[in-house]
This record gives structure tokens, C-alpha cells and sequence, in this order.
């Protein structure tokens, strides 16, 4: 069981990382789990920075920030160059794989075609979001693909549920055809 885990998605206004962040924190909590979820976006609607926080523990959480996130999602070079030098020494990095990583190597980098996989494979690039929960959910087991397959639902318009539902799916297969080839 975890005790704390920290996590950051971050990309541009309009990639839908608010609403990764949300739909992991209601799936958390589906799980059972306790969790806080925090958000912040430029003054720009789309195309400046944006990020989602989400905690989650089993214990009480007393401090809604994320300090040294343990995984970074990103799916902007902006966003990477700016939040790069927050993560744990031993923390995981998931980018698209359109972005420079110029990690230490401290870091375990999944550099993966998140945004490719939701424009050819999903067909609609409006589901990076949700290829990118996918791969979260793959490579940390923090929450049950159940659990996060309602939250979706819950936070989709009624029209784009099946093609989340792909998305969601295509994220956990990039993990696993990624992991099955190392």
C-alpha cells in the first residue's frame, strides 16, 4: 500500500490536463483512497502553462501542494522545461514523445506517442488527456483501471464516452507493448 504519492500533470491550456487531474482524484477516491487535487492555468485560455496536482495517501493529508512530485506528467515542452527540476531525485517522467527530455538521468523517462496515439490510433487528438491517464494508471498501479473508467464517464460529455473509453485503453497498451519490449 502507499503511504504518499505525489503527482504533477502539466501541459498547455487546451490539452485537457485539468481534467486529468480531476478524473484521477475522483477515481482515488472510488478506490477508497484519501486525495486533494489542486489546479493552476495561465491567464491564457488556451496554449499557456497549466498544471493538475493530486495527492494521494491513505493517511490524512495535511498539506494540498505538491512539494517533489513522484511522477511528472507532461504533454508540452513548456511545461516540462518548467516543472523538470521539481521531481524527486528517483521519480518517474512521462512525456509525449515530441518533447526534448534532457534528464540527469536520475529519472526513470517514458518518453511515449501519447498525442500520436490519440490523434491516429484514438482518433481525436482531444483524448491525449485520457491516453495519458491511461499510461499513469499502467506504470504506477495507483489506481484501479475500474475506478478510473467510472470517473471518466462521470466527467465526459454522454457523446465521447466510448472514444474516452478507447483512449483509456490505448494509454495502458502504450505502457504495456513499451514494458513487454525492454
Amino acid at each position: 500500500m502507499i503511504n504518499k504519492f505525489e503527482m504533477r500533470f502539466a501541459g498547455a491550456g487546451g490539452q485537457g490536463i485539468i481534467l486529468a487531474g480531476i478524473i484521477l482524484a475522483e477515481a482515488v477516491l472510488l478506490d477508497g483512497k484519501n486525495c486533494v487535487e489542486t489546479q493552476s492555468y495561465g491567464p491564457e485560455a488556451r496554449g499557456g502553462a497549466s498544471k493538475s496536482e493530486v495527492i494521494i495517501s491513505n493517511d490524512i493529508i495535511d498539506y494540498p501542494k505538491v512539494q517533489k512530485p513522484d511522477i511528472l506528467a507532461v504533454l508540452s515542452q513548456k511545461a516540462y522545461n518548467m516543472y523538470k527540476n521539481d521531481l524527486k531525485n528517483d521519480g518517474i517522467i512521462v512525456t509525449d514523445s515530441s518533447i526534448n527530455v534532457d534528464d540527469n538521468a536520475m529519472n526513470k523517462v517514458f518518453s511515449l506517442p501519447i498525442i500520436e496515439t490519440a490523434k491516429n490510433k484514438v482518433g481525436s487528438l482531444f483524448t491525449a488527456n485520457i491516453v495519458l491517464l491511461g499510461v499513469v494508471a499502467e506504470l504506477t498501479n495507483i489506481v484501479s483501471q475500474e475506478s478510473l473508467m467510472k470517473a471518466i464517464i462521470q466527467k465526459v460529455p454522454k457523446d465521447t464516452e466510448k472514444l474516452n473509453k478507447i483512449a483509456l485503453e490505448a494509454g495502458y497498451n502504450l505502457v504495456r507493448n513499451v514494458l513487454l519490449s525492454v
